[in-house]
């Protein structure tokens, strides 16, 4: 949750009229951790934080591309990512395993035999 600088400054201020951190908790709910990034900042005027971007590092088309060529390979050594972004990449994409209904079946009928 972020707070306003307004809040931030007034949460502050009260600080330095002479109130234990204590008192701040009780008031404002704000941890001890959390007053002191808010002095810091206070007393550096507030600069506006850049955002953070996060970069995907599997290009879509590029893996659509490395499925169709090796459809049964490692896919994450090429892009420099673990199988479970792979894995998810390809889930945002509607692409999913393909189950083997044949298998699927066969073993259905030996479990069933045994049981």
């Amino acid at each position: 949750m972020r707070y306003s600088k307004d809040f931030k400054e007034c949460v502050v201020r009260y600080k330095r009229e002479n109130h234990s951190y204590k008192e701040v908790y009780e008031v404002f709910k704000i941890a001890k951790s959390t007053l002191y990034e808010w002095i810091k900042e206070y007393d550096a005027g507030f600069p506006d934080k850049p955002k953070r971007i996060f970069e995907k590092k599997i290009d879509k088309k590029a893996l659509k591309k490395a499925l169709e060529e090796r459809p049964d390979s490692e896919l994450a050594e090429p892009f420099g990512c673990s199988e479970q972004a792979v894995f998810y990449a390809l889930k945002r994409m509607g692409i999913t395993q393909k189950k083997d209904i044949y298998l699927l079946r066969k073993i259905r009928r030996t479990t069933k035999r045994i049981s």
